[in-house]
């Protein structure tokens, strides 16, 4: 049943006056009537949401913003925020929301293992939770919604580069399991929610992405080489740092939202989302340092439990069934996340003088 127009309804019972909801409409006739569309973009405030919320504010839609900015930053959205078509909503997707809207792009989980394992519980809640009152919301208003699933429901993969139709070799009860197991579980509930209610949903599964606005401290190889890079401290990789990961840039992932979510119908993914360029770590730690100039040195240390041996993407149904395959090569992408850590970086340098 759909709610009232004029109002949402948030977790605690308020309301807040909206204007009147559209019918609900594809992303193909949104796109050849040039009309825009209402859309809910969960954890918005994050390094990827953020980026989206760009996106479609540039495309003419109207967005709302959701994030409870546990690692999601306002600063993030800083420029958007007096935007007419952009609307943030401070809210936990582990509880309900209703809001009248024609697609649902459903990122809000911690996605590095430093936050995702930081609270392991409140991980798994948000994965399944997150997706129940997604799935819900969409029910409720007749929206396509996208689940952002991600490689890690590979584990540490038996097969390569990774296609869709593998199920994948995950340690349930590791420490990475309230990530991995998370995700995993949230798609059961997507295709679920398909065949018994029909809902129109759409699964895309990430790979490594990096670009500017990745936190500074989220832990993630990228983040963690140019700023050590950056800095001249030793670059930490873990084991010989033989283990291989591809990268893909943040706005070629971004672009593929947008056509996942314009694809017809019934088609519902999984597709795989990342560059199929594959790099082994030690590679990057080394490019990272010839790129910067920097006089890091690096510095082994043992491998984490879980760590996946391999991760590479095989995007043929992307290119088929999409049309897409990314354009930023690792060598430009870097660049341009190296200046935008240079520039946090001089940034708080600055804010530690002016408090001397």
């Amino acid at each position: 049943m759909v709610e009232p127009e004029g109002e949402t309804r948030y977790a605690n019972q308020t309301t807040v006056k909206i204007a009147p909801q559209r019918p609900a409409m594809s992303a193909q006739t949104a796109a050849k009537k040039h009309t825009a569309l209402r859309i809910l973009v969960t954890g918005g405030a994050g390094f990827v949401g953020s980026h989206l919320c760009d996106r479609l504010i540039a495309r003419g839609d109207r967005v709302v913003c959701l994030d409870n900015l546990f690692t999601g930053s306002k600063d993030n959205i800083a420029h958007l925020l007096d935007h007419p078509n952009f609307e943030f909503v401070n809210h936990d997707v582990n509880h309900p929301i209703f809001i009248p809207v024609d697609q649902i792009y459903n990122l809000a989980c911690p996605a590095s293992p430093i936050h995702y394992q930081y609270d392991p519980v409140m991980t798994v809640r948000t994965n399944v939770m997150g997706a129940i009152n997604m799935l819900d919301l969409a029910k409720r208003t007749g929206a396509r919604v996208m689940q952002a699933s991600t490689s890690e429901v590979y584990g540490d993969p038996e097969i390569h580069p990774q296609v869709e139709s593998y199920w994948g070799r995950v340690n349930p009860i590791g420490p990475r399991a309230c990530y991995d197991e998370g995700k995993r579980c949230a798609e059961t509930l997507f295709f679920d929610s398909f065949r018994q209610d029909s809902v129109d949903i759409k699964v895309v599964r990430i790979f490594n992405t990096y670009g500017p606005r990745m936190a500074i401290n989220d832990g993630r190889v990228v983040s963690n080489f140019v700023v050590q890079a950056l800095t001249n401290q030793p670059i930490t990789i873990y084991g010989e740092g033989q283990q291989t990961r591809s990268f893909c840039y943040v706005d070629d992932l971004v672009e593929g939202f947008i056509r996942m979510m314009a694809t017809p119908t019934g088609f519902t993914g999984p597709v795989n989302i990342g560059n199929p360029n594959e790099f082994t770590i030690l590679e990057l730690a080394q490019q990272t340092i010839a790129q910067i100039g920097s006089t890091s040195v690096i510095e082994r240390r043992p491998l984490p439990q879980d760590d996946p041996r391999q991760r590479q993407p095989d995007i043929t149904l992307a290119k088929s069934a999409l049309d897409w395959e990314p354009r930023t090569q690792l060598k430009e992408g870097l660049a341009k996340t190296i200046a935008h850590f240079k520039a946090v970086l001089g940034k708080g340098l600055v804010e530690d003088e002016s408090r001397a």
